[in-house]
């Protein structure tokens, strides 16, 4: 901790000590995440404030802009997102208050499950019921194509180091043109993006705490609850993320959500927009460590294959997508 931004949050973190009563004796690394970003957590001498967080964005990197309006959207929507209580954009600064240390992966076991996971299911609708078009950047189909651009690229030729022959292109391309087709013909709510396990907080007060969010999106009704139940970090038994999406897609037509009526549809369209990000993040684990040197991802590749694989032999379309990835599988071992 003894970087030339350390010492610039020191000396932000003087001027606020009158106001927050900051010990900074106590400042210690809280986290950071796959991107530039880091937290940081610090005491207060005054009990009523406890601990604080801060976030350290450099700016050139990680504008905090979409941080802040994400955030203010939560917050309006009735979600436990965190409060900014202090900014410094020009620096990359933010002084937000603490959700807590234990993530839903830390907590999720057989018996808290079902709890936890209608918490998020009930944030997620409050989160969807807000939306409204033309306040956050659209997930269009460049945006999609980028992403699932990410699987050839940085997972078959850099990782893996595989070239695809002509038909298996040819086999790709119409994949993942389905995959787009599917996912842009679905309603379109506000998408968090990231809404798993290690960017949710268990919370004694209206939970979860909501993390991780800034790079919302509006798009496909279907997205974070694929990425809430098809976990890149932890897997449950096909009967029981059915049941949870059951009940997702029962309260969210309660509430007024555009759901389709048939929930093999909306299943359907579960699984789709659950392959196209997981393609998309085989790619952005490989290139966390190609490209950035960040290995701890890579354990997490084969639960998101076995994902891929899965999804993409259940339906008779997505056939030669299957056995591409399958002979990656075979590749790698």
């Amino acid at each position: 901790m003894t970087d030339s931004r350390l010492h610039t949050l020191r000396n932000w973190l003087k001027g606020l000590q009158p106001s927050w009563q900051l010990d900074l004796d106590t400042l210690a690394p809280a986290s950071a995440d796959a991107s530039f970003r880091r937290y940081f957590r610090i005491e207060s001498k005054n009990p009523d404030f406890g601990t604080l967080i801060i976030m350290d964005a450099p700016p050139q990197h990680e504008p905090l802009d979409a941080f802040i309006q994400v955030d203010y959207l939560l917050l309006n929507a009735g979600l436990n997102a965190p409060r900014i209580l202090e900014q410094n954009i020009s620096e990359g600064f933010l002084l937000l208050n603490d959700l807590g240390n234990k993530t839903y992966l830390a907590e999720l076991n057989d018996q808290t499950a079902d709890h936890l996971y209608q918490d998020a299911t009930n944030a997620l609708i409050k989160m969807q019921l807000a939306s409204k078009p033309d306040i956050l950047p659209s997930y269009d189909q460049a945006l999609l194509k980028r992403e699932l651009d990410l699987f050839p690229e940085w997972y078959l030729e850099k990782h893996l180091q595989i070239e695809l022959n002509e038909q298996q292109q040819e086999q790709l391309k119409k994949s993942f043109d389905l995959l787009i087709e599917n996912n842009l013909a679905q309603a379109k709510v506000y998408v968090h993006r990231d809404y798993h396990s290690r960017n949710l907080m268990v919370t004694e007060i209206n939970n979860p705490g909501v993390l991780d969010f800034q790079d919302a999106v509006y798009g496909p009704i279907t997205y974070d609850a694929s990425s809430l139940w098809r976990d890149a970090y932890i897997a449950w038994p096909e009967e029981r993320v059915i049941d949870w999406v059951i009940k997702f897609w029962e309260q969210g037509r309660k509430a007024g959500l555009p759901m389709p009526e048939d929930f093999g549809q909306f299943y359907r369209d579960f699984e789709w927009m659950g392959l196209q990000r997981h393609l998309k993040v085989l790619g952005i684990f490989a290139r966390l460590f190609h490209r950035d040197g960040k290995d701890g991802y890579l354990k997490d590749i084969p639960l998101v294959l076995e994902y891929a694989i899965a999804c993409a032999n259940r339906y008779i379309e997505l056939k030669p997508l299957a056995r591409i990835l399958e002979s990656t599988r075979q590749n790698k071992e």
